[in-house]
This record gives structure tokens, C-alpha cells and sequence, in this order.
């Protein structure tokens, strides 16, 4: 059975800048709606938005439906939770808080099968279609189209951004702007000119080493997506499903009440 190309991968590939949105309601709905409505990738939380049970999956398999990449965002320093999330379906996984080279080679090898890693093999699971196509090939597979991003969100991962960049098996960084404002001592100054200026040596790296980068746009998202845009960002996260609903209805009702 012939496997998907890894979506995301192949829009950035292309030059083409990939759009996405974070689901933190763990509603299946709610991602299959965002493949239908055309987003390229979802970043499904399972850091602030802590889950333990198998929502994670049905999202993980909702997206499977809808042609949209699920990216499962987990716990750090957990190798397990790598190779979990990579086995229920994942098209890849976020790690937070990664300041350093050896914190990112670190999830590579969760993610990837010896040689590349450390990676367990256990194929009776939902991306190995439950053992019935579970070989080498599938192996092979996973190496290739599963993606592994580390956050850079901490100040302290700026100095070694050029060594982060450079690990073989790394595919990109999600770069986290409200964090890094706070890491910077100006909390939730997402446009600071810190902010900014820390982006701007993320993407450079990026391009540098041929990786990629994503950013949490923020509202109104249309124009700070034109602006990352701008800088060279390749992947950009509108909104997330809960801050979408809550601004929709906030200024509806305000419309409609005066």
C-alpha cells in the first residue's frame, strides 16, 4: 500500500509558505474541519493542553481523513513520548523549551530507527497500519516523511541557533514568540523588536542549513502573517481554535450589542 508523502514537507519544498492552526480542544471536528477548509498542518497541544488517554489519537487519525499533518506538540526530554506520537500517526513532533545542539540530536534520535537513532521498533500501531504494513519500508518511511521540530522559545537558544540548525535529522524549529518575550523580559511583546530581531537569526540560520521554520501568528493574523512572511518564515500557525472562537464571538457580540 502505497504511503502519503508528508504534505507539509513537500509545500515548503516547493518555496511555497505552508499555512496551519493549533487545536488545544482535542476535538476531531475541529481538525478535520481545518484540512477541509484548506490548512496545510495542525499543531495538536499536548503540552499546555495535557492529555493521557486517546484523544491524541482520534485527532491523529481525524487528520488522516481531512489531508492536513498533524503535528503533536509533547513533553521534553521524553524519548517515549517521541516514538508514541510518531507510532499513533503523528506527521511529526514539537518539542519545547530546546536551547541547545545536543537537546535537538537528542529528539532525533527518539525519532528515528538505527542507524539515524535510537527508535524502537514496534510496528502494531496506527502508522504502521496495525502490522499489516509494518517492514522495513515502513521504517524507511517514517525516517523520511516524519518531521521533528524543536521550539526555540528561550533566549538562551539564540547563541547556539547556527548549531541547532546543523543537526542531521532536524527538520525545522517552531519558533514561539509569546515564550521567547518572556524569556526576553517583555512578556507577550510578540512584535518587540527582541522578538523580532531573534526571528530574524532563526530564519537566517534556517536557510543556511536548509531547514525550515514555523511561527505562531498572532491577531489580527493576517497581518502578522504577511509580516513573518516578509522575514523569510515558511510555515505560519493562524491562530488556535479556542482564541479563533473566543475572538469571533467577543467582537460579534460587541457588534451586535451596540
Amino acid at each position: 500500500m502505497e504511503r502519503k508523502k508528508n504534505k507539509l514537507r513537500e509545500i515548503i519544498s516547493k518555496g511555497e509558505v505552508a499555512l496551519g492552526t493549533c487545536v488545544y480542544s482535542f476535538s476531531p471536528a475541529v481538525i478535520e474541519l481545518a484540512g477541509f477548509c484548506g490548512l496545510d498542518f495542525c499543531r495538536i497541544d499536548n503540552e499546555h493542553a495535557w492529555r493521557q488517554d486517546e484523544s491524541a489519537e482520534n485527532l491523529l487519525k481525524g487528520a488522516s481523513v481531512a489531508d492536513i499533518v498533524p503535528l503533536l506538540r509533547i513533553d521534553k526530554d521524553n524519548p517515549y513520548l517521541v516514538r508514541k506520537a510518531l507510532e499513533a500517526g503523528a506527521g511529526g513532533v514539537i518539542v519545547p523549551h530546546v536551547n541547545t545542539a545536543a537537546e535537538a540530536q537528542a529528539i532525533v534520535e527518539a525519532a528515528k530507527f538505527p542507524p539515524k537513532g535510537k527508535r524502537g521498533y514496534g510496528g502494531l500501531c496506527f502508522s504502521g497500519q496495525w502490522g499489516a504494513n509494518a517492514g522495513v519500508d515502513w521504517m524507511e518511511w517514517s525516517d523520511e516523511e516524519t518531521l521533528v521540530i524543536p521550539m526555540i522559545e528561550d533566549v538562551h537558544a539564540i547563541p547556539h541557533i547556527d548549531e541547532i540548525m546543523s543537526v542531521e535529522g532536524l527538520d525545522g524549529v517552531f519558533f514561539g514568540p509569546a515564550d521567547f518575550s518572556i524569556s526576553a523580559g517583555i512578556p507577550l511583546q510578540t512584535g518587540h523588536e527582541k522578538v523580532m530581531d531573534a526571528l530574524k537569526l532563526t530564519v537566517e540560520a534556517s536557510r543556511k542549513h536548509g531547514k525550515f521554520v514555523i511561527y505562531g501568528a498572532k491577531y489580527p493574523w493576517w497581518d502578522d502573517v504577511h509580516k513573518v512572511k516578509e522575514l523569510g518564515v515558511q510555515a505560519i500557525e493562524i491562530g488556535h481554535d479556542v482564541t479563533i472562537l473566543s475572538t469571533v464571538w467577543k467582537k460579534t457580540i460587541q457588534s451586535i450589542r451596540n
